[in-house]
């Protein structure tokens, strides 16, 4: 029974002859209680009633500013609520729980539901102090002052231990230079390195597994080296071997990213590394019940220190890793730019420098080799094409495939193979034998033919099988060579030696022999 319900209980008893003590009674409330409603008008009452709907709260002078967020941002947690108050009223008190309960209370009264996107991990124990730091890459898009979008990356870091963090943002892809820039700058911000590194499969540190053996990007396994870095990267869809660092990335980018304006580059990294120490590394952590910053306080005394100065910027080279698309072409700074036709067949990742003279040069990471060079334009949304990278449409496909077979000795058994090849791939006929011209080039007939016949008989109908077996057949050739020459080196004979060769035995007449057992 709420107070006004009471209020108006007595009055009828009251009415009905019963004395002050026996409503009291009949109440189950104290005769003073009786007493101070009966001292109160019914205006009185009411006045009094509606200043006790509502107590005053810490947080009620910051309500419409956290109304404002929550309606602009429904899917915004307690947790931001709290970090966006520390980070704007820098002397507010005021415990995390307090404005969970407030965030909560206000969510209910104005119907403000709050969107949820769930994610699971699975635990895994913690390594010893100074064992192992995680790194991994983000990027979010952010609403500019101008009201536009900015897509923004960001590297992170944090110790598997004290769960201590380090990030760094840029408004562009990162570099392998900027890679290890940032990790130059972690070792600073940490006082020194762990005795393990734990990497996601990012194309500017890792070309390939390769079945368990690593093949780095030239320019970080020289860094690796020169650093001593010791590295472990993550198989392919196994998220739970680096959860904490992906932990990391989410909180970065649902407290610190989300909802934030953009201004610029350099006031958005020092917000950042504010916010590292108000709330990143400052925040009990939710599995460890610890604040990083107090435990990373023992770590730090475990780690490796990091004493030489590296030169970044002479020792290592600039390279981009960029996907390549099914229409032969990859993408950099809004354009596009072709690459030779059958390059996705065989490529999934290629490296690009941009040189001082505003020149692409696209290339093959683990090789080095060179498959495309472009000048860069001004503008954007542009393709930037190469003539060579061009199927030549002035010839239909039979004439083509004239063309082609026109390369080998037995150009009837190549017209077959080709016609098995445009029967296979009918809608990529003129790439395969744009690819097939490609890999017969400066070709001796001897190994296009072998090649012919090793892809006739085993079936292999398409362009890049056909370069794969005129390697083969090239790295054959150079061992039955080696072996000759192997046999070449047999000691020659000396003149005695030819003399006696050349001496002929003297021959006796079977008369001799008969003569002889005649005596006998």
């Amino acid at each position: 029974m709420d107070k006004w319900e009471m209020y108006m209980e007595i009055k009828q008893l009251l009415k009905q002859g019963f004395s002050q003590t026996k409503i009291a009674e009949k109440l189950g409330v104290s005769r003073t209680t009786v007493y101070r409603h009966l001292k109160r008008s019914p205006s009185e009452m009411a006045e009094w009633v509606d200043s006790l709907q509502y107590k005053k709260k810490k947080l009620d002078p910051y309500k419409e500013l956290i109304l404002s967020w929550l309606r602009m941002h429904p899917d915004m947690s307690a947790a931001q609520v709290y970090d966006w108050l520390l980070e704007k009223y820098k002397d507010l008190t005021v415990g995390e729980s307090t404005v969970r309960t407030y965030v909560k209370a206000l969510r209910e009264e104005y119907k403000i539901n709050k969107e949820t996107s769930p994610r699971m991990y699975e635990a895994i124990p913690d390594p010893p102090m100074g064992e192992q730091m995680q790194v991994d890459f983000g990027h979010t898009r952010q609403k500019t002052v101008d009201n536009k979008e900015a897509k923004l990356n960001f590297i992170a870091f944090v110790l598997s231990h004290s769960r201590q963090k380090y990030k760094e943002w840029l408004d562009r892809p990162f570099t392998t230079r900027d890679v290890i820039q940032a990790h130059e700058n972690a070792f600073k911000w940490y006082g020194g390195m762990t005795n393990e590194i734990v990497y996601d499969q990012d194309s500017l540190i890792v070309v390939s597994e390769n079945g368990g053996d690593l093949i780095l990007t030239k320019e970080f396994q020289q860094y690796r080296e020169s650093r001593g870095i010791n590295l472990r990267v993550c198989r392919k869809a196994d998220p739970e071997s680096k959860g904490r660092i992906e932990n990391v990335v989410g909180f970065i980018k649902q407290n610190y990213a989300k909802h934030r304006v953009f201004h610029n580059i350099d006031s958005w990294n020092e917000q950042g590394w504010e916010w590292l120490n108000r709330t990143g590394n400052y925040k009990i952590h939710n599995t460890t019940k610890k604040r990083p910053f107090e435990v990373f306080l023992l770590e730090k005394q475990h780690l490796k220190p990091v004493s030489q100065n590296i030169d970044i910027q002479n020792n290592y080279e600039i390279s981009i890793a960029r996907c390549v698309h099914k229409d032969n072409t990859i993408r950099y700074q809004s354009n596009r730019y072709s690459l030779p036709l059958g390059t996705y067949n065989k490529y999934e990742k290629v490296c690009i420098k941009e040189t001082e003279t505003k020149e692409l040069v696209i290339y093959i990471p683990d090789t080095g080799e060179i498959i495309a060079k472009h000048s860069i334009p001004e503008g954007k949304g542009m393709l930037i094409k190469d003539k060579k990278h061009s199927r030549d449409r002035t010839k239909g496909v039979g004439a083509f495939i004239n063309t082609v077979a026109e390369r080998f000795e037995d150009k009837e058994l190549a017209f077959k193979y080709l016609e098995k090849v445009r029967e296979k791939n009918p809608r990529y006929i003129k790439d395969q034998l744009q690819i097939i011209l490609r890999e017969t080039k400066g070709i001796d007939n001897e190994v296009r033919t072998k090649a012919l016949a090793e892809c006739l008989k085993r079936k292999l109908y398409s362009a890049t099988d056909f370069g794969d077996i005129i390697a083969y057949v090239k790295r054959q050739r150079q061992v039955h060579e080696t072996v000759i020459d192997k046999k070449k080196e047999v000691k020659t004979l000396n003149r005695l030696s030819e003399w006696v060769l050349e001496t002929e035995a003297y021959k006796r007449k079977v008369d001799t022999y008969t003569v002889l057992m005649e005596v006998e």
